[in-house]
């Protein structure tokens, strides 16, 4: 790790800090393009916006995905201060971004946590595949 990832590391950090000040959890992200300049960042607003997506990670994949051409997109670095949860990966990973580099590990994260982590929501599936397949196949031809 470099004293310039280092750096933006530490920026996450304080935008985590910043989200927890204002009554959200404490997660924050930074996007840095293939120059080396920030090119957005984000914290976690989830309670003060009422919106349970509002993770900074998606908050910049959107961002991204939105603003950016593919090959800047492969070129920019994510800097967050905890590891993506599921749904901010599955974001990241339609959004193009080249690396993203985390300060916190999930397991980390569930250690600090009293209740540990979210309990899962059970799934139940697959079923009616010949009637579900109908308007899927060949999208992706």
């Amino acid at each position: 790790m470099t004293p310039e990832a280092e750096g933006f590391l530490r920026r996450a950090i304080e935008l985590a800090a910043a989200a927890r000040r204002a009554g959200d959890p404490p997660f924050g992200s930074l996007l840095v393009g293939p120059e080396g300049t920030i090119l957005a960042e984000e914290q976690n607003t989830t309670i003060t916006e009422a919106d349970i997506s509002f993770h900074p990670e998606l908050k910049l994949a959107v961002w991204a995905a939105r603003n950016l051409d593919a090959e800047t997109a492969a070129g920019t670095t994510m800097y967050t201060s905890c590891e993506p949860c599921g749904m901010c990966s599955g974001a990241l990973a339609r959004s193009g971004l080249g690396l993203v580099v985390y300060a916190l590990s999930g397991e980390q994260l569930g250690g600090l946590k009293p209740t540990g982590s979210f309990p899962a929501v059970p799934l139940e599936g697959p079923a009616l595949y010949d009637e579900a397949r109908v308007p899927v196949d060949g999208y992706y031809a």
